[in-house]
């Protein structure tokens, strides 16, 4: 946002502009890391747009947010939405930072982008062409999702964003679109939308154990902030202090990490051609840990027992990407299946975070975060999971906890 531009204060939802802000901040998060996986100007410019419509955000936010205290106990309510806000904007300019290692050419090493395909969900940038078939049909009409897997989770006309198109978005030529999906979908997407081929980057592997262990250490603590930032959300959605206390161990790990990647590049830099070249990969590390903080922040209310104003969970409700907790019940399709076997993630489009074993002579009912492939299913476990509305009814039913979300 430049200084000649000027935000007043406008009667505005609450929780519009809070679930505005939390799918912006997830929306950066994503282009900010892809446009390090492929050297992306195009995507790094992306970021800073959008970081600059967070700082209009955060500020009607707060406006709004100061208006609505009229007195002491409206206050004690409010104060974790301010810090909910201010966790977004702090996700926002780490995002920002993050996208200028690339814009400015700081310096990164090409082991990075060799690691983080897989910690990076496939994200690519595709301006529509005025003679591509999806030009002047609806997403319902255009079929996307359901014929390719991919989904257009924002979309850009001029300098307005739409980060959650429905099936009613009509796509028109030059929109911007922001395309999530396998590589084959991608493929496949990309070439109907801009008429040309789509070509994935083949970075090299590093040579030098230290700095791959260094790169290791940055995508770990890439993969715990999302973790953090998501777990964060979830325990205000349910207000659960456990699920906070996990942010809470996540963010301590993070800056353990942190710790070890300045090590490892330290000693990396001693035996690579080019040292200046690890300055991108120290902003990255620094960046990510701001996440985390970031994270803590969005929980730190739960954790101090302070009851948050209903707006926040209303936000987390409202937003793109929901957030919903379900019971493995008796009798259900997954019961006694991992989820890797009956391809949970994929069959859904849901992504399990996290799973609370009820106690019994196998468990104490403790939390198991970022379950993975092999991880159980069992009657009675409480699944934190996030994605899609579509895909959280899908979930549901195979969890033997039926639900509706509406739009």
């Amino acid at each position: 946002m430049t200084r000649e531009e000027r935000v007043e204060y406008e009667p505005t939802s609450v929780k519009a502009v809070l679930a505005e802000m939390k799918d912006t901040a997830e929306l950066l998060i994503d282009l900010s890391y892809s446009a390090v996986l492929h050297g992306s100007a195009d995507l790094a410019g992306e970021v800073l747009e959008l970081e600059s419509r967070m700082d209009e955000l955060q500020l009607q936010a707060r406006m709004s947010v100061m208006m609505a205290a009229r007195s002491p106990e409206d206050a004690e309510q409010l104060a974790p939405v301010l810090g909910v806000i201010g966790a977004a904007e702090k996700i926002s300019d780490a995002a920002g930072d993050i996208a200028k290692v690339v814009l400015e050419e700081v310096g990164l090493p090409d082991a990075i982008r060799a690691a983080l395909p897989e910690a990076v969900e496939t994200l690519v940038r595709a301006e529509l062409s005025a003679d591509s078939t999806y030009v002047g049909r609806t997403l319902a009409e255009s079929n996307v999702e359901t014929e390719t897997g991919v989904r257009i989770i924002a979309l850009r006309r001029g300098s307005d964003w739409l980060l959650n198109p429905d099936a009613g978005t009509t796509l028109r030529a030059d929109d911007t679109l922001f395309l999530r999906g396998d590589e084959d979908g991608l493929r496949a997407v990309y070439r109907t939308a801009t008429g040309t081929a789509y070509e994935r980057p083949d970075p090299s592997v590093p040579s030098v154990d230290d700095l791959e262990r260094a790169v290791d250490s940055v995508v770990l603590m890439k993969n715990m902030s999302e973790l953090a930032v998501d777990l964060a959300y979830g325990s205000v959605l349910f207000n659960s202090e456990a699920v906070a206390s996990e942010v809470d161990e996540l963010e301590m790990e993070v800056d353990a990490l942190k710790s070890r990647f300045e090590a490892w590049t330290l000693r990396a830099a001693a035996r690579v051609d080019d040292p200046v070249s690890l300055r991108g990969l120290v902003h990255l590390a620094s960046a990510t840990e701001v996440i985390s903080d970031a994270a803590l922040e969005i929980s730190e209310g739960v954790l101090r027992g302070i009851d948050a104003h209903p707006v926040i969970a209303e936000a987390v409700e409202a937003s793109d990407e929901v957030i919903v907790r379900l019971e493995v019940a008796p009798g259900a399709d997954l019961a006694g299946e991992t989820l890797g076997e009956r391809r949970v993630k994929q069959e859904t489009g849901m992504r399990v975070i996290a799973v609370r074993r009820p106690a019994d002579e196998r468990d104490d009912g403790e939390w198991v975060i970022s379950p993975g492939p092999e991880t159980e299913l069992r009657v009675g476990d409480v699944v934190l999971a996030k994605g899609t509305r579509a895909g959280a009814e899908r979930l549901s039913l195979r969890l033997g906890d039926p639900r509706e979300f509406e739009d």
